[in-house]
């Protein structure tokens, strides 16, 4: 990968290994993997199960470390940060969405909302926040604990927190998992406009070709490798390529 993408990239891997266990039990989740994400885009990784697909995200994230290769947040190579380093940018430059919304039940969707630049000590960019409640159409729930919201808007209310911090990436694990049909396509519709309207860059591991259909760009993993990619996905072709995966 050239100093070029790294320059132009939001996140990306080079060369990366992720070996779990030894000998009779070694199973290569990543087996020389090297990939870029753009600024501005949305990307889905999909893949059969076990093809290494939330393992990258993890180890991109910073949530994993990696047995060889690197990974990159922007201009910053992750192995060179220490842990106290590791943590602020995790809680400064990624967004995280993951099938179980992690709301904190004692706090309202704004408390939720804001929880990240709280416990940073720093205040909001209130024009950049209203902008994220109103397309997430959260504004009239904004006092309500996550008991008192429905699923889909819990969810809401875990991309807003994603977004609001306005990171470099935010990495979507399975984020419609949890949610019906209508509240899922919702979300998906939500997160499209984040990258369209907002500008940001969206990473989201699903298994869900219709899921995959909203990206600007599928990346398929299969046997911890990258086995092709599709750009301005349709459900019907993803489909036919994931079959063909094995999946």
């Amino acid at each position: 990968m050239s100093q070029t993408s790294i320059d132009t990239a939001a996140a990306g891997a080079i060369d990366a290994v992720k070996i779990y266990g030894e000998d009779d039990t070694e199973v290569r989740a990543l087996d020389g993997v090297t990939v870029s994400f753009e600024r501005g885009r949305f990307t889905a990784i999909m893949g059969p199960s076990g093809s290494g697909k939330s393992t990258l995200m993890h180890c991109l994230a910073g949530l994993d470390t990696l047995t060889s290769g690197r990974v990159f947040i922007a201009d910053t190579y992750l192995d060179t940060l220490s842990e106290s380093q590791l943590t602020e940018m995790r809680r400064d430059q990624i967004g995280f969405v993951f099938q179980a919304f992690n709301l904190i039940p004692t706090l309202s969707a704004l408390e939720n909302i804001t929880l990240p630049m709280d416990l940073a000590g720093r205040k909001p960019d209130q024009d950049w926040l209203d902008q994220v409640v109103d397309i997430l159409g959260l504004r009239p729930r904004l006092t309500h604990r996550p008991s008192e919201l429905s699923g889909g808007q819990q969810q809401r209310v875990a991309v807003a927190r994603a977004l609001a911090t306005q990171p470099q990436i935010v990495f979507a694990d399975e984020p419609t998992g949890n949610l019906d049909s209508r509240s899922g396509t919702d979300l998906l519709e939500f997160m499209r406009h984040a990258v369209d309207d907002l500008g940001q860059t969206i990473v989201m591991v699903t298994h869900d070709p219709t899921a995959a259909a909203h990206a600007d760009r599928v990346v398929f993993l299969a046997d911890g490798q990258i086995r092709d990619e599709m750009i301005e996905p349709t459900a019907e072709r993803v489909l036919d390529l994931m079959k063909q995966l094995g999946d």
